[in-house]
């Protein structure tokens, strides 16, 4: 692992700010509860944790994609500060015309699915260009094959003339990604967008973010489960589950000293640096329902910690260091070196 350190990106402005986001789905059953955190300019954040954590649908609410039955019922979402920032809480519209696709960009798991099959991608991205951009149509025609060499793909004016069914996954993607950050746009947010691409493309893709990054100080938010990819991407990692978010802080040092029996639990089935293991383990139990009532730690009914002290309320997120914070009553009693854990710590009276 290589990123910058924490305090490389404390004084940039924040591209993007969330505090105390709540939503909720179906029958108001709150499925995100609380979630706040920052992304200042040019920073990599990794959002990580199990399918339902509500990953998806933090980032869905970023973008103003909720599901027809999600709601944001509390919170504030603010892109940018300062005399460039906008409130995207409940936004109208034309709000969401002005920042979709110019401010934020998107790129999710299957970018076919994103693409109209009837229309050539070169159109697709000059539409783009010209609608969120304002370029002419020779203008906006010349922009989208440079765009599309720019995210390195061979033959970019042949490329412009075909059609969604005719490229690889791999070059859909970085099709996606062309009009993603067609606009230079201050936020891109991936959601599982190398999940479906075998392991080289997969490489090729993060490459071309980080260099996209470098290039245009652009901030990324990095939803995914592999805990490798953003080991090698991310600046900093959220840790979420049940819908809270767990664990935060910088991507080495929560991955090389984690203080949350979840976190550790996901390093536990992970197989960062060491692709020669064959046992499978998992995280015995399964993750709590969304709207779920839970009298403490959403984790507790999992984790081989958990003790009577865990059930006695909510449990709140706590500064553990610069920049760090956990969510878990037993902060001071759990390992946090790189001792081996115990097996079990006995449950307290």
């Amino acid at each position: 692992m290589s990123q910058p350190e924490f305090d490389t990106y404390a004084t940039s402005p924040r591209t993007l700010t969330v505090e105390d986001l709540q939503v909720s789905v179906g029958d108001h059953l709150v499925a995100v509860n609380g979630v706040s955190f920052q992304i200042r300019r040019g920073e990599a954040v990794g959002l990580v944790g199990e399918s339902g954590s509500g990953k998806t649908l933090t980032c869905r609410a970023v973008l103003g994609l909720l599901p027809e039955t999600g709601e944001v019922d509390a919170g504030t979402i603010t892109l940018g500060e300062g005399a460039t920032a906008v409130d995207l809480t409940g936004a109208a519209r034309p709000t969401w015309d002005r920042v979709r696709g110019a401010r934020i960009g998107a790129v999710f798991q299957d970018p076919g699915s994103y693409l109209n099959p009837s229309i050539s991608v070169g159109r697709q991205l000059v539409e783009q260009l010209r609608v969120r951009g304002g370029l002419g149509r020779t203008e906006a025609r010349e922009r989208a094959v440079e765009l599309f060499g720019e995210v390195g793909l061979h033959d970019p004016a042949g490329v412009f003339h075909h059609y969604p069914h005719q490229l690889s996954g791999g070059m859909l993607q970085r099709v996606l990604i062309a009009i993603a950050v067609a606009c230079d746009p201050e936020l891109l947010i991936a959601d599982e967008a190398t999940t479906a691409l075998d392991a080289v493309i997969q490489a090729e893709i993060l490459e071309l973010i980080a260099r996209l990054r470098r290039d245009h100080e652009l901030s990324l938010l990095l939803v995914t489960h592999d805990l490798a990819v953003v080991a090698e991407t991310c600046d900093r990692i959220l840790v979420m589950y049940g819908g809270e978010i767990v664990e935060s802080g910088p991507t080495e040092q929560v991955l090389t000293d984690p203080r949350h029996p979840y976190t550790r639990a996901l390093l536990s089935v992970a197989t960062i640096g060491d692709w020669s293991r064959r046992t499978l383990e998992v995280i015995p139990g399964q993750p709590p329902a969304a709207g779920a009532q839970m009298p403490g730690c959403r984790f507790a009914p999992r984790c081989r910690y958990a003790a009577q002290a865990c059930l006695g309320g909510q449990v709140p997120l706590t500064e553990i260091g610069t920049g760090r914070s956990a969510r878990c009553v037993r902060l001071d009693e759990l390992v946090t070196d790189a001792s081996p854990i115990p097996d079990r710590i006995e449950a307290s009276a």
